[in-house]
């Protein structure tokens, strides 16, 4: 019986495999040389965010406006490239890919916004503002939330997981406000922590990790709470109803 030798695998076979997989490999390195210098920017920003913790807030202006200059605008058009060439592949295949440093960048954003910077012309800057997830979407010029098209967008997960990670940062500038005598802003920053844990309750979360991200708030309103605790037995904060007892006298 005659044996045939001839190959039983198709080439063009292996062929789409070689060039698929080639084209794998240079999408996650173009991928990942936009992750690198956008991670780059968020650790020049975190870098000049660290010092509002010795800060006194009435120079926070111009510290933002190094984070500003020097941090968010250069991601700003990091993450507009990166936006049109992943929108090019499927999403959910590469996001993981960079979700970590959009999250990164979103969180730089809303701290920015939160001690008064991200101002315009229209709306100046006004501490303890939280900009919505649209806003940071106009802020870095991306989509955010899609629902009609597979493109890149800011999802709601990662804007919720960078409103956790900002509460952890205020809570421990409440703690630093103190010892800079800034008994204001730890009130403020109690009662936005406070606030925000509130309304995170109201979320159906079904993802674990922001279930536990959440969850992680409310020992950063612990600690923020012991803090307001501790003043007002040294009685540094005005009980709530002193103003109008007595404009009632």
């Amino acid at each position: 019986m005659a044996i045939n030798d001839s190959t039983t695998i198709d080439p063009s076979i292996i062929d789409y495999l070689r060039v698929n997989a080639e084209q794998e490999i240079q999408v996650s390195e173009k991928l990942q040389q936009f992750v690198t210098t956008l991670n780059r920017h968020v650790s020049a920003a975190q870098g000049f965010l660290s010092r509002i913790h010795s800060t006194p807030a009435a120079k926070f202006p111009l510290l933002l406006k190094q984070v500003e200059e020097n941090a968010i605008r250069p991601s700003t058009e990091t993450v507009k490239e990166l936006a049109a060439f992943a929108s090019n592949y499927p999403y959910y295949k590469y996001n993981n890919r960079w979700t970590r440093g959009i999250q990164g960048i979103i969180n730089t954003i809303l701290l920015t916004a939160w001690l008064g910077g991200m101002g315009t012309d229209s709306r100046p800057g006004e501490l303890g503002r939280l900009l919505t997830l649209e806003e940071v979407g106009q802020i870095l010029q991306v989509p955010v939330n899609l629902k009609d098209r597979d493109a890149f967008h800011i999802t709601i997960e990662e804007y919720v997981l960078s409103l956790t990670d900002i509460t952890e940062e205020l809570s421990r500038l409440s703690m630093n406000s103190v010892t800079m005598g800034d008994i204001e802003l730890t009130v403020r920053i109690s009662g936005f922590i406070k606030d925000l844990f509130s309304g995170f309750q109201l979320l159906n979360l079904k993802n674990d990790i922001l279930r536990r991200k959440v969850d992680a708030v409310k020992y950063h309103v612990k600690k923020v709470e012991d803090v307001i605790y501790d003043l007002s037995l040294r009685g540094l904060i005005p009980k709530p109803d002193s103003t109008t007892m007595d404009t009632d006298a």
